[in-house]
C-alpha cells in the first residue's frame, strides 16, 4: 500500500474532519504505545468524536489503567483505523490482524517504519511517540487536559527511562514540563513506574546480573532470560518491563543485549541497547527487526544459543580488532 506522509498540521486537520476511530497498539505493549493510545482517545473524545482502543490482550497491570476505559466494545464498527507507535503491521496484536489492510493513519517515531498505512505522520527525532501526540493535541485544541497529561507523561517517561536515556532531548523535557503544568501526576507516576519494585522483579534482576556474559573485551554484555528463570524469580509480565536496559548499565559496555525465551525454546525476543558508536537499528535489521539507532529489537524462531551465535557473528563487524 502506498502512503501519504502528513505534517503535524495536516494530521490534526484530518483528525478534526474524521470520526469513529479505532486505535491499535503493538504486541507486548509498552508505556509509549499504551500511554499514547489512551491520550489520543481522550483527546478525540474531548473533541466530540467517537474513539476506542482495540483491546490488547498483552497489556499488563502496570499500564492497563491508562487504556482500559477506552477498550472498544465487541460490536463497534470503526470508520478510521489509527496505529500508534507501531512501525510495522506485523507488530499488530493477534486480534488486530484483520485491520492490516485498512489502516487509515499511522503515528510513529521509529526510523524502521514500513509505511504500511494509507497515511503516515512520523517524527524520528521524537524520543517517544508521546511528544508527537502532545503536538497534535496542541494543534487541535491548544491545550491538554489532566487525563491526557497523565497518559502522555507515562509515554514520555517510560520511553526515556525517566528522562535518563540518551534519546532524551531538550524538547522531551519541554513537553514533560508542559504536561506537569497541565496537571500530570508526575510524583506519583515516577514512584510507581521507576522507584517501586516487586520481590519478583528484584529476584529477576539478581538472576540477570549474575548471569551476564561479556564479549569483545567487555564491550558487549548479553543477558539470556529463560522461562525457567522467570518462573524461579516468581516474576510477572509487569516485572519484565524495561529489563533490556540492564546489560547496558555495566561500565564499558557499548552494546547491551537481552535475549528472552518466550513460548518455547525456539521462540526468542531480542532487545538491543547501544551507545552512539553502534547503530542498534542496523544490527537488528540483519534479523528482520528494527527500531531506533540506540534501541531496537527483533524476534527469531531459534534457540537462545543459536540467536546468540548469530548476534556475535554480526557484532564481529563492529569489533574487528577484539
Amino acid at each position: 500500500m502506498g502512503t501519504t506522509t502528513l505534517t503535524k498540521d495536516e494530521t490534526a486537520k484530518w483528525l478534526k474532519l474524521k470520526d469513529n476511530f479505532l486505535i491499535i497498539t503493538h504486541r507486548r505493549p509498552d508505556g509509549d504505545t499504551l500511554g499514547c493510545a489512551g491520550a489520543l482517545a481522550q483527546i478525540l473524545l474531548e473533541s466530540g468524536k467517537t474513539a476506542y482502543i482495540l483491546f490488547n490482550p498483552e497489556a499488563t497491570p502496570r499500564y492497563a489503567p491508562f487504556v482500559e476505559d477506552y477498550w472498544a466494545p465487541d460490536a463497534y464498527g470503526p470508520e478510521n483505523i489509527i496505529a500508534i507507535d507501531t512501525a510495522s503491521d506485523g507488530l499488530f496484536p493477534a486480534n488486530g490482524e484483520g485491520y492490516k489492510d485498512s489502516v487509515s493513519l499511522c503515528i510513529d517515531h521509529h526510523p524502521s517504519n514500513t509505511y504500511y498505512a494509507e497515511r503516515t505522520h512520523i517524527d524520528c527525532s521524537a524520543a517517544s511517540c508521546g511528544e508527537i501526540i502532545y503536538d497534535l493535541a496542541i494543534a487541535m485544541a491548544g491545550r491538554v487536559s489532566k487525563k491526557t497529561a497523565d497518559r502522555l507523561y507515562v509515554a514520555l517517561s517510560t520511553d526515556t527511562g525517566c528522562f535518563a536515556f540518551a534519546n532524551t532531548t531538550a524538547n522531551t523535557l519541554r513537553v514533560a514540563a508542559s504536561l506537569i503544568e497541565a496537571g500530570a501526576s508526575h510524583k506519583e507516576l515516577n514512584k510507581e513506574l521507576f522507584r517501586t519494585r516487586t520481590i519478583g522483579r528484584i529476584k529477576l534482576e539478581g538472576f540477570i546480573f549474575s548471569g551476564l556474559e561479556f564479549y569483545f573485551d567487555g564491550k558487549v554484555a548479553i543477558s539470556s532470560i529463560t522461562r525457567d528463570i522467570i518462573e524461579k524469580a516468581g516474576a510477572a509480565e509487569d516485572d519484565i518491563d524495561d529489563i533490556a536496559s540492564i546489560p547496558g548499565s555495566v561500565q564499558g559496555v557499548l552494546a547491551g543485549i537481552t535475549i528472552r525465551e518466550l513460548t518455547s525454546e525456539n521462540d526468542c525476543k531480542v532487545s538491543v541497547r547501544t551507545g552512539s558508536s553502534i547503530n542498534a537499528n542496523s544490527v537488528c535489521a540483519h534479523f528482520g527487526g528494527g527500531g531506533h539507532p540506540m534501541a531496537a529489537g527483533f524476534s527469531l524462531d531459534k534457540t537462545m544459543a543459536e540467536v546468540k551465535e548469530a548476534l556475535l557473528e554480526v557484532l564481529t563487524g563492529y569489533f574487528p580488532q577484539a
